[in-house]
This record gives structure tokens, C-alpha cells and sequence, in this order.
């Protein structure tokens, strides 16, 4: 991964959804820049490859600091857990709301069940993640950061995404109300909005809308999907204090689709 330009040695950083994909370079990126990264997810290892080694061991592998915290998003209470298992570490400061899923139909067959899945995953599992670390930052005192794993389908509709991209619409408010709440708290909550990624839940996506990068209404000007690593950097960025007059605040790394 190598080194990092951003310093939060003393800080600890949850990041749901750090198993693979964005979350699991999200937490690499951390734990380079001297954090101690709690991997909260469903599963310990990556999902579909499970020959390497658990985030949380790369970490440690890599020098930094980590622990991994098995954690349902699904669940406020699993939630409330992962927060209060970071205070035995000083309680946390950066909170990455990142865990996502994906189930594809159109709009006409999709079930109900299907959909509240997606929520509450997606939707519900950003809010109670949101909800309990900014209630541990006031308890404690401290200025802190949430940051929500949003996307480009947050605003741009794409066929047979009937629930997934509604959920990461909500993202998207839930992101600007709670910045709007926390300010007097000196909390900041921002969003980051990826665009075509190379990840499993990418993979996911395509296998069961059949729908790719096409089915967009256009391609990103840069013509090409990023990996997880080319997007952990936004994360840091809007944690650190160079973001510190940024909340409320949703940042494309959606290789230009935005723009056009």
C-alpha cells in the first residue's frame, strides 16, 4: 500500500465493510497513516478469497494496529457493539459507514423483502452506525468524523437497481442531515460517492441486473473503472484537518461521471 501523507497516530477508526473491497482499502489506508483500525464485518476474511490474509492481519503485518469486530450493519445493536469495543482503545474518532449489498430486479418484480434487505443494510445501517459513534463522540467530548460510503447511484438511476440505488439515495440526505446536527457538536459527517469500482459487489451488481458500466447514461470521462486503493485516499482526506471546514459534503471519485 506504502506510505501516507496523513498522520492519526492516537486516533481510532471503524470501518464497516473492511473485509474487502473499499473498505478494506479504506482500512489499509488508515492503519498506514498510524490508526487503530477496527475491521467491523459480516465476515473476518475477503469475501471470495478467502486465501488472504484478514485486513485486520495486514494491518498488523504492515506495522500498524487493528482488530476485527464481527458485525451484521443490519443490527443497531451489533453497531452500538463496534462503538463500544473502540473505546477500549481510546473510543472512536473516525467512524466509515462502508458496509453495502447489493440485489438486483426491476422495479415491476422486485419484492418487498428484497428491498427492506438492501435497506437496511445500505439505508438503516449507515443511520444506526452514524446515530451511535456520534453519540460516543459527544459523550466523550471530542471532535470526530463519520464518513458514509454513498455512490454515484445516489442521484443517477440505472435499470433493474430498484432498491440499491434508492438506499444510497438516502445515504446522500442522511449524510447532509446529520452534518447539519452535529456541526454544534464539532462533528463533521461527509460522504463519499464512487463510481464504476473493481470490487465483488460490482461483480454482484452486473451478474444480477445485467446491467454494466453501459447501462449508465454515459461512462466516466476517464473511460475506465478505479481499483479500491484509488479511492481510500478520499476517506483520509475527509477525516483529516485539511477537510476540516468540509461537512455535509458529498465527494465524486467517480472518474469525472458526475461532470457530463
Amino acid at each position: 500500500m506504502g506510505s501516507s501523507s496523513y498522520d492519526f497516530a492516537n486516533e481510532t477508526v471503524i470501518v464497516t465493510g473492511g473485509s474487502s473491497g473499499i473498505g478494506r482499502a479504506v482500512a489499509r489506508r488508515f492503519g498506514d497513516a498510524g490508526a487503530t483500525v477496527l475491521v467491523a464485518d459480516i465476515r473476518e476474511s475477503p469475501k471470495g478469497d478467502a486465501d488472504r490474509p484478514p485486513t485486520h492481519e495486514r494491518i498488523e503485518r504492515d506495522g500498524g494496529s487493528a482488530a476485527f469486530v464481527e458485525t451484521d450493519v443490519s443490527d443497531p445493536a451489533a453497531l452500538d457493539a463496534v462503538v463500544e469495543a473502540a473505546r477500549e482503545f481510546g473510543g472512536v474518532d473516525v467512524m466509515v459507514n462502508n458496509a453495502g449489498v447489493f440485489r438486483g430486479g426491476p422495479f415491476l418484480d422486485i419484492d418487498a423483502e428484497t428491498f427492506d434487505t438492501v435497506y437496511e443494510t445500505n439505508a438503516r445501517g449507515v443511520f444506526a452506525g452514524s446515530q451511535a459513534a456520534a453519540a460516543d463522540m459527544v459523550d466523550r467530548g471530542v471532535a470526530g468524523s463519520v464518513i458514509n460510503t454513498a455512490s454515484i447511484s445516489s442521484e443517477y438511476a440505472q435499470v433493474n437497481h430498484a432498491a440499491y440505488d434508492p438506499s444510497k439515495a438516502a445515504i446522500m440526505m442522511l449524510t447532509r442531515v446529520a452534518a447539519l446536527e452535529c456541526t454544534r457538536h464539532d462533528i463533521r459527517v461527509n460522504a463519499v460517492a464512487p463510481g464504476p469500482i473493481e470490487t465483488q459487489i460490482n461483480a454482484e451488481t452486473e451478474s444480477q441486473s445485467g446491467v454494466d458500466d453501459s447501462g449508465l447514461k454515459k461512462p466516466n470521462p476517464m473511460g475506465r473503472r478505479a481499483s479500491p486503493e484509488e479511492i481510500a485516499g478520499a476517506y483520509l482526506f475527509l477525516a483529516s484537518d485539511d477537510a476540516s471546514f468540509i461537512t455535509g459534503h458529498m465527494l465524486y471519485a467517480d472518474g469525472g461521471h458526475a461532470i457530463y
